[in-house]
């Protein structure tokens, strides 16, 4: 399949949008491809122009963008009270999350809704996911479970769930961080649970349509709407395998074993033509060939897992891009590579998009090392753990960056570092990014 005709299949498969949204993870065709036209191919002396900062509290959750407004989840905590300097640390911690709906243009808060929530996980800066945006609402997916339909002119609540008192589910260690999908008249989340480690809502009522597995672990997984065999696909990663469901009734067509170290399966499964590609953390990781008839699959390589392995990519927090039977992404060691999807050859690697800087093969110091990506035309555009943009050609002959700038300050610590981990959003030919205090807007208009 072509990336025109796998773009023309998803936009069918999703609610018509501005050009100029980001209405959700990996944007508006979840492939983490922005096709506004008119933006900087290269970034002006100086770096590209802010055009506002909005103070926001902690969290992973990256922006939304729809409709002229931004959209993002956080927590906030009693004045006085502190999240633990050590993020493998999980005491019970009374705090606030938030859904802030904030003017595009300007960065005024426009409305904001917020409830009571008592953190027990690792890492508790705040929610993970990114709010989706469809048909006028906004649903948002809390660290500790709690799921809200908003309005999104007004912030109103139009319903909710509570996934560990409404399923059983046990909160993941890291909290819940699959980002919710918008299928047809459906959102569907991973959820957890006996039966339900995937469940379909209906998007405007909340009734539950369909649930679907069972996994001792629901993971981190956000699932993916593909298209092969002539039907449409929704697969989800669990701790234990790469499933395909049916999105209409949550029937499984087929799953093949794929078990990450510590139940991380966390990356979104990535299409590239006739290829479908997952791997996470302890160097697992497969390429399944898409049957072109039915709704099946072949193996077409595996990670052999293990130490210092020479093959294959296994990013850690981020969703790799591919295109031309090749996937660019960050390595769990912090390295930004290119492999063939079909063999596992490493084709190119680079700590650059991820440090900003060169380092040593074997340089130890950037675990989980992040780089968000996101294609353009001809360029790509990275938001670094860094705080940094950059602007950047990719190919598998190797990487180019063009442009780098500073647009704001890594805030969390970890592993030793500063980071800034949430995923960007592109829209209205502008760059919104965040950390745990801000959110910001730079433009990328080109002149």
């Amino acid at each position: 399949m072509t990336r025109l005709a796998a773009f023309s299949l998803t936009l069918a498969l999703t609610p018509t949008l501005q050009a100029a949204d980001w209405p959700q993870y990996l944007g508006p065709t979840r492939d983490g491809v922005w096709t506004e036209p008119g933006v900087l191919k290269e970034f002006p002396k100086g770096g590209p122009k802010v055009l506002w900062r909005t103070p926001v509290g902690g969290g992973y959750a990256g922006p939304a963008v729809a409709g002229g407004k931004v959209f993002v989840a956080d927590k906030v905590m009693k004045e006085g009270v502190k999240d633990r300097a050590d993020p493998f640390e999980s005491p019970e911690t009374p705090a606030t999350e938030r859904v802030l709906g904030l003017d595009a243009k300007t960065g005024q808060e426009l409305w904001k809704h917020e409830h009571p929530v008592t953190y027990a996980i690792q890492y508790p800066a705040g929610p993970r996911c990114v709010p989706t945006v469809s048909g006028g609402k906004v649903y948002a997916v809390g660290a500790m479970g709690d799921f809200f339909c908003l309005d999104a002119a007004t912030g109103k609540k139009l319903w909710a769930k509570n996934f560990p008192k409404d399923y059983g589910a046990k909160v993941p260690i890291w909290g819940f961080a699959g980002h919710p999908v918008v299928y047809q008249n459906l959102v569907i989340c991973l959820v957890g649970g006996a039966g339900s480690t995937v469940v379909a809502f209906d998007k405007d009522t909340g009734a539950e349509a369909w649930k679907a597995l069972s996994a001792t672990n629901q993971g981190y997984n956000t699932p993916a709407l593909i298209k092969a065999g002539g039907t449409d696909q929704l697969v989800v990663w669990t701790p234990k395998s790469l499933c395909s469901l049916n999105p209409t009734s949550g029937s499984k067509y087929w799953d093949v074993p794929l078990q990450p170290e510590y139940g991380m399966s966390i990356m979104s499964p990535r299409q590239d033509g006739d290829l479908l590609y997952a791997g996470g953390i302890g160097n697992v990781a497969v390429t399944l060939k898409l049957d072109a008839t039915k709704p099946a699959v072949t193996e077409v390589w595996r990670g052999k897992g293990g130490p210092r392995v020479k093959e294959g990519l296994y990013p850690t927090n981020m969703t790799p891009f591919a295109e031309g039977g090749v996937i660019y992404g960050a390595d769990q060691p912090g390295q930004f590579r290119a492999v063939e999807l079909a063999t596992g050859k490493r084709l190119w690697s680079t700590f650059k998009p991820v440090l900003g800087m060169e380092k040593d093969e074997d340089y130890g110091k950037a675990a989980s090392g992040t780089a968000y990506i996101v294609k353009n035309g001809d360029r790509f555009y990275l938001f670094s753990e860094t705080g940094e943009l950059a602007i950047a050609k990719m190919s598998p002959a190797g990487y180019d960056e063009v442009s780098r700038a500073k647009v704001l300050e890594p805030t969390r610590l970890t592993f030793g570092r500063m980071v800034a981990w949430a995923p960007p959003a592109f829209a209205e030919r502008c760059g919104f990014v965040r950390n745990d205090r801000e959110v910001v807007c730079v433009s990328l208009a080109a002149e």
